[in-house]
């Protein structure tokens, strides 16, 4: 029997392919694992280094074309602070002449009432006149 379970596990390393057999080798080898996994590691880190690249030179692009874009924008504004200052001196002055408007208007109005209310006082003492001259005029 013994000889059978070793014919069998020949014929389970001969069905194995070279590659795994040779990670068979190297598992049983600790310099092999070590040095396996210095590969790996090395594969990892220059895949990282890429990705960083990439990512620094978008930051720069950014940097570059955004910063331009800031100058322009600050430009432009202080280009337009002095119009603005003058729209808003207009503006205030055109508030202060609606206010003197309003003033004169609430004087105007304040004078026609005290107009409406004297002719009106005037018209009511020349009905009450006319009234007692034709009763007077009517009895006679």
């Amino acid at each position: 029997m013994p000889s059978l379970r070793s014919a069998a596990a020949l014929l389970a390393v001969g069905c194995l392919s070279t590659s795994q057999a040779l990670e068979v080798k190297a598992n049983l080898n600790p310099i092999r694992k070590v040095v396996n996994m210095l590969q790996a590691m090395q594969k990892k880190v220059e895949a990282e280094g890429e990705k960083e690249k990439e990512l620094y030179e978008r930051f720069m692009c950014w940097c570059a074309t955004g910063s331009s874009d800031l100058t322009a924008s600050i430009e432009a504004a202080k280009e337009k602070v002095p119009s603005v200052l003058a729209e808003i001196e207009a503006s205030e002055g055109k508030i202060a002449q609606a206010k003197e408007d309003l003033k004169a208007a609430q004087v105007d109005r304040t004078a026609a009432k005290d107009a409406m209310a004297e002719a009106t006082a005037v018209r009511e003492k020349e009905a009450a006149a006319f009234a007692a001259e034709k009763a007077e005029a009517d009895t006679n």
